[in-house]
């Protein structure tokens, strides 16, 4: 029996990956180089979230233009990750930061772990 692959997708007001916390994101940072880390830490606002995110829509004021280090496409290049595995490790990196920011068993969640399934979300 051959393991199945899911392809990851975004959902739509969501923004966990929005919530910058320099505390809570260490890891990013790392993989960041020093011009992207300087920018990264002026984008982190008072509360820990992104100054572009609007939180009470939970979407970026800035999307189009938002920095590389924002884009899942580039998360294989920032931790040099292979393509083949891009989608799992996205997939992870998604669910771990959900469950920080929302929780494990929040609507958000499950919204995320259904998209997954049905190959459909919303945006990247």
């Amino acid at each position: 029996m051959t393991a199945t692959t899911q392809d990851w997708t975004c959902i739509s007001h969501c923004g966990a990956c929005c919530r910058l916390c320099p505390e809570e994101r260490s890891e990013a940072l790392a993989a960041l180089s020093e011009a992207q880390r300087h920018q990264y830490l002026s984008m982190v606002g008072e509360d820990g979230w992104c100054i572009h995110f609007d939180t009470g829509g939970r979407r970026c004021r800035i999307y189009a233009d938002r920095p590389e280090f924002c884009r899942v496409s580039q998360l294989g290049d920032l931790f040099a990750v292979p393509d083949h595995h891009l989608d799992q490790f996205a997939i992870c990196c998604c669910k771990q930061q959900i469950r920080t920011t929302y929780g494990g068993r929040s609507l958000t969640m499950r919204k995320f772990d259904r998209a997954q399934r049905n190959g459909s979300g919303g945006d990247e």
